[in-house]
């Protein structure tokens, strides 16, 4: 997949209606400190597009990043983040429940778990949510760079284990660092789109 032109479409809000693309869109979701917009920004191949900050819980809208002008890039509100008072964060859940239920295009979601550790609660429920709406989800294992490379498999397993997902599920190690895992989310979003043949490369 090569990224040729990446526009911030459209900026939803909690009381922001849901915009009516006809492209398909595919979603990434995740804690509020596990890197997603550091992926995003690998993904999109721009380094600082999605905004990346030392302050976790940035992200407190719905962004739609029309790509190529073939898909969009749907970035959920980070869960999860401490300092959040209970309004805010039951705001935050609302908006992605209500996105899950109301878009029409949605092909999946990638659901972005730190690879060092086994799901939280707020981990579990968002990919528990995904099923729930019928969505397939694509488990990206986000700082890999932090890991030995021998404790890889022990780390998905604990991941899968924690979710209670089966092989089925697609699982890519991933690190923001040296793009390891680049070319495996590529593959799986072409696979989605309906831009190339099924792939299982890169999933554990």
């Amino acid at each position: 997949m090569i990224i040729k032109t990446v526009n911030l479409e459209t900026v939803c809000g909690v009381t922001s209606r849901l915009p009516d693309n006809r492209l398909p869109e595919v979603a990434f979701a995740g804690k509020s400190n596990v890197g997603k917009s550091s992926l995003i920004n690998a993904v999109m191949n721009r380094r600082s597009y999605a905004r990346t900050s030392a302050q976790p819980g940035k992200t407190q809208t719905i962004n739609f990043y029309n790509v190529n002008d073939a898909f969009y890039l749907v970035d959920l509100p980070g869960y999860g983040y401490t300092r959040a008072n209970e309004q805010v964060k039951a705001q935050w859940g609302k908006m992605t429940e209500r996105y899950l239920h109301g878009s029409r295009s949605l092909r999946a979601v990638f659901l972005l778990l730190d690879i060092r550790h086994a799901p939280s609660a707020n981990d579990r429920q968002m990919y528990d949510w995904i099923l729930q709406y019928g969505y397939r989800p694509v488990i990206i294992a986000t700082k890999l760079d932090k890991i030995n490379r021998s404790q890889i498999q022990k780390q998905v397993k604990l991941l899968r284990d924690g979710l209670g997902a089966g092989t089925e599920t697609a699982v890519i190690p991933f690190s923001a660092l040296t793009r390891q895992g680049r070319e495996e989310i590529y593959a799986m979003l072409e696979e989605l789109l309906g831009q190339g043949e099924p792939q299982d490369e890169g999933t554990l």
